[in-house]
């Protein structure tokens, strides 16, 4: 586990979380879940080619990183979205996101100062 000091604002391992969003499969879960709500496993299970425990693996990966929570409901498990740790990830890359708008706004001065080439 990392020192105190190197986990997000919610209390979460950032390893972890960029660690589950380096899957496809996992962002698609998370985009399933933003958009319809929370949901079984097993109608999440439907929405991926793929056998059932590999999907849990990839559930339970999400889970572990607090990208999603899970609820008993009878035999069922509802997944439901957990947006609180990707604040945190936009909020590691926002400095990054600084830092490249400085660089497109320096390249367009440059650009806008440039004379402009007559084809006549």
């Amino acid at each position: 586990m990392p020192p105190a000091s190197a986990r997000t604002a919610t209390g979460q391992d950032p390893d972890r979380i960029f660690a589950a969003l380096a899957s496809g499969t996992r962002r698609e879960i998370l985009r399933l879940l933003r958009e319809q709500g929370p949901q079984p496993a097993g109608a999440v299970a439907n929405r991926f080619d793929m056998a059932r425990p590999s999907l849990s693996e990839h559930l339970k990966v999400l889970r572990d990183a607090g990208l999603v929570s899970e609820e008993r409901s009878g035999r069922q498990r509802i997944y439901r979205l957990e947006a609180a740790p990707l604040a945190d990830v936009q909020d590691w890359l926002h400095p990054y996101e600084r830092f490249w708008r400085k660089k497109l706004s320096d390249l367009s001065d440059v650009l806008d100062a440039m004379p402009d080439d007559d084809a006549s």
